[in-house]
């Protein structure tokens, strides 16, 4: 829905709101034109079912004003003499319909009773309005689920994701289930309506993602039900209810990309990483004689999970994410006769040559991509046959244009086209472990609409290899310099001050009262 249909919603709303209300305001010793001012009527609502103002706030929050509706109805309800179980179940059942037939009732008396104490339910709704709040516009959990960061960030690890830091995406999606992504759990039924809509809209973030930055995004490319499950791929979902991604932008809107033997390179220069991220690549390696590697070696001293190694014959490894690291304590092995680094630098003898974005150069692989121009707000292009691919996806899909080409010739909204100009930013994401990982190389760019947060902190980490908690990792910033440094023990001296504290003054106010 675009803003203008939004508004008009919004009006259609006020209509039917002072059609169903007006007699109940008149009743309450209001005026009725007071049920039909919108916002206003509201605010006047609050003090008729003897509720905080900052209510009427709540009621304007998407996802949180599903919440705040029935509570509303209910609320409602019970101001005007209805206070049985079954009146609150017609209401909600009816999305409030009940009130029009308590409007229109000589029998609806106003008594204002809405229970003003705090209940156990009240402070149940006012726990799940604020979670939501932080959850939706604040700070959301998020799980890593792949190998595309190992060594920065491993699967298992329990983040913080920040919605502050490059501003919170106001949700597109405004029906769906509070504190859940696509799917309600247990159940397993889709979790949210594709309609109605809200047009895309950030709130003021102090920082957009730069590169270098690891970041959460919904993923371009459509979206899975489960990952790495080829068969579930193709399934149309709002932008804000995609699969959830997580990777390093490696090139920001304005940037020229290229890929050199899986070196990332920016306007012609190398891309200097920070020292926390670790790069990954595969390597072959033989030993001397033919000779076996210890696997406890391989496992414990390397460090290289179980699933990254395989042999491939009597001597004969294959690697899939060996470090710098590690490279130079395997080449400090004096079993290791050779370790060479796989670079894919062609196509020849594979099936598909195009599986490179934009899916028509024969030569572009995993490993040398370019140059590739990272689309910007308000940037030109041109338009011709040769540079299309690269914006196809940008000008029919993200940014809802109809695209026709004939020949050579290129129509956008049924107008000719020679040029195109970008309505919003795009990034280039790319993963850690350069060989096992699904990103920009595959897909092309991240939209920034599609832009979810920026992971700032891990609360938790499982290692489900060896079933276990790495305590080493609990509580440690994700971004910044040098090795990560845990937090666990301040937090765990900061509860304990804390409940110390709360059991003093509990004490304190115990002896007071008696």
């Amino acid at each position: 829905m675009t803003l203008v249909q939004w508004f008009i919603f919004f009006l259609a709303v006020q209509v039917v709101h002072f059609a169903g209300t007006w007699k109940l305001y008149q009743k309450a010793g209001r005026k009725p034109w007071e049920a039909a001012v919108p916002v206003y009527n509201a605010v006047v609502l609050m003090k008729i079912i003897n509720r905080p103002w900052y209510w009427t706030i709540l009621l304007f929050i998407p996802i949180v004003n599903l919440i705040m509706f029935p509570v509303i109805w209910v609320q409602i309800l019970k101001a005007f003499g209805k206070n049985k179980t079954s009146d609150y179940i017609i209401g909600i059942l009816t999305a409030g319909l009940y009130i029009y037939a308590l409007n229109y009732s000589d029998k609806a008396v106003y008594n204002g009773n809405t229970e003003t104490k705090e209940s156990t339910l009240s402070s149940l709704l006012f726990a799940v309005v604020v979670a939501t709040i932080v959850h939706t516009y604040v700070i959301q959990p998020f799980t890593i689920p792949s190998s595309s960061l190992e060594k920065t960030l491993l699967i298992g690890d329990f983040l913080f994701v920040s919605k502050l830091n490059y501003g919170a995406r106001i949700p597109m999606t405004t029906v769906a289930a509070p504190m859940v992504h696509d799917t309600i759990p247990l159940v397993g039924i889709k979790s949210y309506s594709k309609w109605p809509q809200l047009p895309y809209m950030r709130l003021p973030g102090f920082e957009s993602p730069k590169k270098n930055d690891i970041v959460v995004f919904n993923w371009p490319a459509d979206t899975v039900k489960k990952f790495f499950d080829a068969s579930s791929f193709g399934i149309r979902k709002p932008v804000d209810k995609k699969s959830n991604y997580v990777k390093r932008c490696v090139a920001a809107p304005g940037d020229i990309f290229s890929l050199r033997d899986g070196v990332v390179y920016i306007n012609g220069k190398e891309l200097k990483l920070s020292d926390r991220a670790k790069v990954q690549y595969s390597y072959k390696l033989t030993t001397k004689d033919k000779s076996s590697l210890d696997p406890s070696y391989i496992i414990n001293d390397l460090g290289v999970n179980p699933v990254d190694v395989r042999l491939v014959g009597q001597g004969e490894y294959g690697f899939s994410s060996l470090t710098d690291e590690m490279v130079a304590k395997l080449k400090a092995n004096s079993l290791v006769e050779t370790l060479e680094r796989t670079v894919y630098k062609n196509n020849d003898g594979m099936q598909n040559k195009n599986y490179i974005f934009p899916y028509n150069h024969d030569n572009w692989t995993v490993d040398n991509i370019g140059d590739i121009y990272i689309p910007e707000k308000g940037k030109q292009v041109s338009l011709t046959a040769e540079t299309l691919p690269f914006y196809k996806k940008i000008i029919e899909e993200y940014e809802a244009n109809e695209l026709k080409v004939t020949g050579n010739e290129i129509r956008i909204n049924g107008a000719p086209a020679t040029t195109y100009t970008f309505k919003q930013n795009y990034y280039f994401m790319m993963g850690d472990n350069r060989h096992n990982s699904e990103d920009s190389r595959f897909w092309g760019f991240v939209p920034e609409n599609h832009i979810v947060g920026k992971p700032v902190f891990i609360w938790m980490s499982w290692d489900s290899v060896n079933k276990k908690i790495r305590w080493e990792r609990m509580f440690t910033t994700v971004d910044g310099d040098g090795q990560p440094v845990s937090y666990f023990r301040y937090f765990i001296i900061a509860l304990a001050a804390y409940l110390a504290l709360d059991f003093f003054v509990l004490k304190k106010k115990k002896e007071i009262k008696s």
